[in-house]
């Protein structure tokens, strides 16, 4: 008799990319691996005390729409330049939403906005948005959620917030 006991609720399954395919589709430059490199040191010596500048990571609660987020890129570029002896900023480029318990779950997760749930569409997309910031020549940070996604994109990152040390500091808050 035969009996079937895995997977009795998947109705359909769609392979993920590699990381390797989708970092040879979108490589990225020698200027934005040195910006990427500049920015991780800069990142350090501030939090170490070597560099007196403000560390300011800003920009929208999640990213949906590329257009709008090169266009605040943009913007936020020349405030970086303007202040930079003051301060470092790096743009806020969260892709996910671990904090939203119903609705939408962010772009890597649903990038139409439909409940279509094509991650690959969304790491994709997510690649191509963080690549282009990082030509404009803003520094990006982001928030991991998990270990697969940042082998996707941890090479455009200079900053970025790990969800479990965020856990232990609300925890410790509460």
């Amino acid at each position: 008799m035969d009996y079937l006991t895995d997977n009795t609720r998947i109705i359909e399954r769609h392979d993920l990319i590699t990381p390797i395919e989708l970092i040879e589709k979108y490589p990225i430059s020698n200027d934005v691996a040195k910006l990427i490199y500049g920015t991780r040191n800069e990142i350090s010596n501030i939090l170490h005390g070597k560099d007196d500048r403000l560390l300011i990571v800003c920009g929208p609660c999640s990213i949906h729409d590329e257009e709008s987020a090169l266009e605040y890129a943009e913007k936020l570029k020349s405030e970086n330049f303007k202040h930079q002896e003051n301060l470092l900023i790096v743009m806020r480029v969260y892709f996910e939403k671990p904090r939203t318990t119903v609705g939408w779950k962010g772009l890597i997760n649903d990038p139409d906005l439909n409940n279509s749930f094509d991650a690959n569409k969304g790491l994709e997309l997510a690649r191509s948005i963080l690549k282009k910031i990082s030509e404009i020549g803003l520094p990006v940070g982001t928030e991991f959620l998990d270990p697969i996604s940042p082998q996707y994109v941890a090479d455009l990152i200079s900053w970025e917030l790990l969800v479990q040390e965020l856990l232990k500091v609300r925890s410790i808050e509460s």
